[in-house]
């Protein structure tokens, strides 16, 4: 069986791709900060080797471990201010730094996760980018595979994100809810989908190149609104409460390079074998069901 180097574990697509690893029986290793909140995978840490690289450097990891396959989750939104450096450190030199280990230590593959996000619309589009710019530029030395993603959702998500605020809103407090005008399309994705696109990547990764790219979404563009109204009317049925009227569309007006209808392909991801399970309608009663 092969082993996994993971990363950005703790997070909310780390910590899914762990669980899922783990039921697979994969050997796998976790790389994190010492002040990591681990709640997410607290079940799992008896079941994997754990390095806080903030206590270890890269060299003392791969001199311990024999490392088949990297995949990296780490990345920095910007959302909690975080400055310009911090960005770019940990979506670009953690990764390059990971990058020119793992080719000393002649690791096999390394999946990376990257955005569908326009590339100079702010430092993390950008950082992201120039990373898979590295990649590509590497990767006659070490297998890629370079995984981008554009809106997932689902249960446990990151608090400070859209979704897990709206939902915060709208279930704990009363006032109004200021809203753009909610006409931008996006393709909302859940989370169990984006992560069977890693297990199949994985399972299928002797059979590509060196160099493959996959867009990995549903090919279904829906309004942010229409996405807002289906989460209400489903929480207006299990707490009896009115959310709809509290939602004031077209209050706030969109951010700088808001993306209207983003793009993507997803041919060539549904031609190596993945299909979408979740809809969108299932998808929230997901979210509502772990919320309860």
């Amino acid at each position: 069986m092969s082993t996994i180097l993971l990363t950005g574990a703790t997070g909310f697509l780390g910590s899914q791709l762990l669980e899922s690893f783990v039921n697979q029986e994969f050997d796998v290793i976790i790389l994190k900060r010492i002040t990591s909140d681990t709640s997410r995978i607290d079940h799992l840490l008896s079941k994997i080797r754990i390095y806080n690289i903030d206590a270890v450097d890269f060299k003392t990891v791969f001199s311990q471990e024999k490392i088949d396959v990297i995949i990296n989750t780490v990345c920095s939104y910007g959302r909690a201010n975080e400055s310009l450096v911090d960005i770019v450190d940990s979506n670009l030199i953690f990764g390059l730094n990971l990058l020119e280990e793992a080719i000393k230590n002649k690791v096999k593959t390394f999946i990376n996760t990257d955005s569908l996000l326009p590339r100079n619309l702010n430092d993390y589009s950008l950082s992201k980018a120039q990373f898979a710019d590295w990649l590509y530029q590497r990767s006659e030395k070490i297998q890629v595979v370079n995984l981008k993603i554009e809106q997932m959702y689902g249960p446990k998500d990151d608090a400070k994100k859209f979704l897990p605020w709206l939902m915060n809103e709208m279930i704990d407090k009363t006032d109004d809810i200021n809203l753009t005008s909610g006409i931008q399309k996006r393709d909302f994705i859940y989370i169990a989908d984006v992560v069977a696109a890693y297990d199949l990547v994985l399972q299928k990764r002797m059979t590509l190149s060196n160099w493959s790219q996959f867009d990995v979404g549903t090919n279904i563009f829906t309004e942010v609104k229409e996405f807002v109204l289906l989460l209400a009317k489903e929480l207006e049925k299990l707490n009896k409460t009115k959310i709809v009227a509290r939602l004031k569309f077209g209050t706030i007006p969109y951010r700088k390079g808001d993306v209207m209808m983003p793009e993507l392909d997803n041919t060539k991801l549904i031609e190596l074998g993945w299909n979408i399970k979740v809809t969108i309608v299932d998808g929230i009663l997901k979210i509502l069901k772990e919320k309860k």
